[in-house]
């Protein structure tokens, strides 16, 4: 039986809409997993380095035979990598695999901050043409209790370049990362940060524990409150309500979510309203994932 030419340090993560790109990863773990909330790289063997160049470059002349059209550099915020890196492995993607329509990856903004906009646009031509940001939450009490290490001003920072430079932004927000106490100003401003960046796509998960709370607790010194389903429901009401974008594909998808809404920004906005709220109104009424086909 043929091995497969890549080797990966598991687990591995990419977002749903990544589910037939080849994954190539050029890191492991995250350069900053001190969030509270997150437990995917906190495996000892996810340890954050990156992948050695040559390793890269054989990983990629291992795969140029396949018949792929998507590519997502893993792992948890592959940006994190220089400029000169970045731009060796999408060149030789480019190179050794013309038939690749677009490379993608996790970035933290942070990943961005020292990256100038001719710099990204350099990584787009190069075929860089969306990254998934974390932003999680807009709120810089709720970010300050999670150690984030962002504010809304770096956040709004990075997409702004970003878009500068061409690059489509895919931004996560995290529903219930607030808990109860912060559930309002989280939503609301986490619509301010999307008003004034303007993302070519939006998603919001549903913040889960499964390792338990015990860290997320101690980021807000014991007083952290889980919404329950139907706090959730308000909570991503409020965000939809006070969102107003011109032409953002919004969709709250994830396996994580009890409500699927899936539409345009701001055309839909009124019709995922209304699905909401009938939700909220009229339980029953309308299909809700059940707790056993849930995930991260």
């Amino acid at each position: 039986m043929n091995r497969f030419p890549i080797d990966y340090i598991e687990p591995v993560f990419r977002p749903p809409s990544e589910g037939r790109s080849l994954i190539l990863q050029v890191t492991n773990g995250c350069s900053y997993n001190q969030c509270t909330f997150c437990d995917m790289y906190t495996a000892a063997q996810k340890k954050f380095r990156p992948k050695a160049e040559a390793d890269i470059l054989a990983e990629i002349d291992a795969v140029a035979g396949l018949a792929v059209r998507k590519v997502f550099l893993a792992d948890g915020d592959a940006m994190v990598l220089s400029v000169h890196r970045l731009t060796t492995i999408l060149q030789a993607i480019k190179d050794r695999m013309p038939q690749v329509e677009r490379v993608s990856a996790y970035c933290l903004p942070s990943n961005i901050k020292n990256k100038s906009v001719a710099e990204l646009a350099t990584l787009r031509e190069l075929g860089l043409g969306m990254v998934y940001v974390g932003c999680e939450s807009g709120d810089d009490e709720v970010l300050g209790y999670i150690n984030k290490g962002e504010t809304f001003a770096s956040s709004r920072a990075a997409l702004v370049k970003l878009k500068q430079a061409g690059i489509q932004s895919s931004v996560m927000i995290l529903n219930g990362m607030g808990g109860r106490r912060f559930s309002q100003q989280h939503a609301i401003n986490s619509a301010r940060l999307m008003n004034a960046t303007q993302p070519e796509y939006l998603s919001t998960l549903v913040v889960s524990f499964p390792l338990g709370e015990e860290r997320v607790q101690a980021g807000f010194n014991g007083q952290f409150e889980p919404l329950d389903q139907m706090s959730l429901f308000h909570e991503i009401r409020t965000l939809l309500q006070h969102l107003e974008l011109d032409n953002t594909v919004f969709r709250s998808d994830h396996a994580s979510n009890y409500l699927v809404l899936k539409g345009t920004l701001g055309a839909d906005k009124q019709a995922m309203l209304e699905k909401v709220d009938l939700a909220i109104n009229q339980p029953g009424r309308i299909p809700l994932r059940p707790e056993w086909m849930r995930g991260l």
